[in-house]
């Protein structure tokens, strides 16, 4: 996910009853009104879903992740299900304000039914009941093949879930250089801001509140300040400023050796990788943590291209799927959602998008686990052993805005 809604922007927007943004409405003729799924059992559901078309919303900026869901994951699901999966590309700001308007306006039968969402997006669509659930308990590939009791599944940025989201692809930040360019790759806050002095004007990040500048940012913040006191910590601006003024103080002395002189960053993570791949910036970031290894095949990267992490380690979470309130093919999303959590399925996203998996390694066959180790990462990647080694937890994401605001107060243009 690449932007968010804080929860007083989604309460205006609620009570303000915002209409759809765009003309996104999935094929309504082609779907049949969902009976109530609480007492349905899962072969039922399967059998109410058939015919049915299942709309996905979701970030669309991904374009070899977009070309797997239609062309892969939607062709199972219609060959298997005889569902027809629509893909539906937009941001979560704007998902969240068209869920809003419909729930508001009564619509029963709404556009949305999947939603790919996480964080603080999440815990403000499950506090404004804009969510349909708990569901995840309900499906036979997250009791078989996920860890139900890990806290990767059961906390999203610190907030229970509480079975209203089920697990989509783990993430995890890394930093990215090209060694034949930069072969001194940092690996601390105080190797970075030698880098940043080395390397004058080639070195930025995205603007807050983009979703990976906001989780640099918060790694900055471990790095100088540590992760523990954060993990508790309640939503209070004060409290949080003083906790993070060492970090905002280290940021702001990054600011004129950036580019552009940090007068200004980049609107996005998008904006940054193709700044890194055209050589106007050295560094690049990403939460796509074997993302290097696509883009190398690809051509947009060199060869000699690489991932890395500082020793402290990065920030890692986990992305999700949930269910809109008033979907009218709730059936139909879990069987997609339960068809995501299949091993064949997360087996082929680990080998052709290289998303690290989120099933369970101890719950698997041995032909399963054949599936995912055969999987080849290719260049540029850290091993999985050493990444998933140094994977530092999220914070709570009523404290993400309000560092994200902070950043904005004293770094942005200081």
């Amino acid at each position: 996910m690449k932007k968010r809604i804080s929860a007083s922007l989604l309460a205006v927007v609620i009570a303000l009853s915002m209409t759809a943004c765009g003309n996104n409405e999935g094929p309504k003729e082609e779907k049949k009104t969902a009976l109530e799924t609480e007492e349905m059992s899962f072969d039922r559901m399967k059998e109410e879903a058939k015919g049915t078309t299942v709309t996905f919303y979701g970030w669309g900026g991904d374009e070899k992740l977009n070309e797997w869901l239609d062309n892969t994951f939607a062709t199972v699901m219609k060959e298997t299900y005889d569902i027809t999966m629509e893909r539906v590309p937009m941001d979560i700001d704007q998902v969240l304000s068209q869920l809003s308007g419909e729930i508001q306006a009564g619509e029963k039968d709404g556009s949305i039914d999947m939603i790919w969402i996480n964080g603080e997006n999440f815990r403000s669509a499950k506090e404004n009941n804009m969510l349909y659930g708990p569901f995840a308990d309900k499906l036979p590939n997250f009791q078989d093949y996920v860890d139900v009791t890990s806290e990767d599944v059961t906390l999203d940025f610190a907030y229970p879930i509480e079975g209203f989201e089920a697990p989509y692809g783990k993430a995890q930040i890394v930093l990215i250089a090209d060694t034949a360019v930069t072969p001194d790759m940092p690996k601390s806050a105080e190797d970075f801001k030698e880098f940043v002095r080395k390397y004058p004007g080639k070195v930025t990040y995205p603007a807050l509140p983009d979703f990976t500048g906001s989780a640099f940012v918060r790694n900055m913040i471990y790095e100088i300040c540590g992760y523990e006191q954060f993990l508790d910590m309640k939503g209070d601006k004060e409290t949080v400023k003083a906790a993070v003024e060492p970090a905002m103080a280290y940021l702001r002395e990054l600011n004129p050796y950036l580019w552009n002189e940090g007068k200004t960053f980049p609107d996005s993570s998008t904006t940054l990788d193709n700044m890194f791949s055209d050589g106007e910036v050295v560094l690049n970031m990403t939460y796509d943590a074997y993302g290097t290894a696509v883009k190398i095949a690809d051509g947009a990267y060199t060869q000699t291209t690489q991932s890395f992490q500082f020793e402290k380690g990065t920030i890692g979470n986990t992305n999700f799927m949930a269910i809109a309130a008033n979907s009218g093919n709730k059936a139909g999303a879990m069987v997609a959602i339960n068809e995501m959590l299949s091993p064949e399925i997360q087996a082929d996203r680990y080998d052709t998008l290289k998303v690290i998996p989120v099933l369970d390694n101890s719950k698997l066959s041995k032909e399963q686990k054949a599936s995912f180790d055969e999987v080849e990462l290719g260049k540029g990647t850290i091993p999985q052993d050493e990444l998933l080694l140094k994977r530092l937890p999220e914070m709570p994401a009523e404290l993400v805005p309000i560092i994200e605001e902070i950043w904005t107060e004293e770094v942005a243009g200081k």
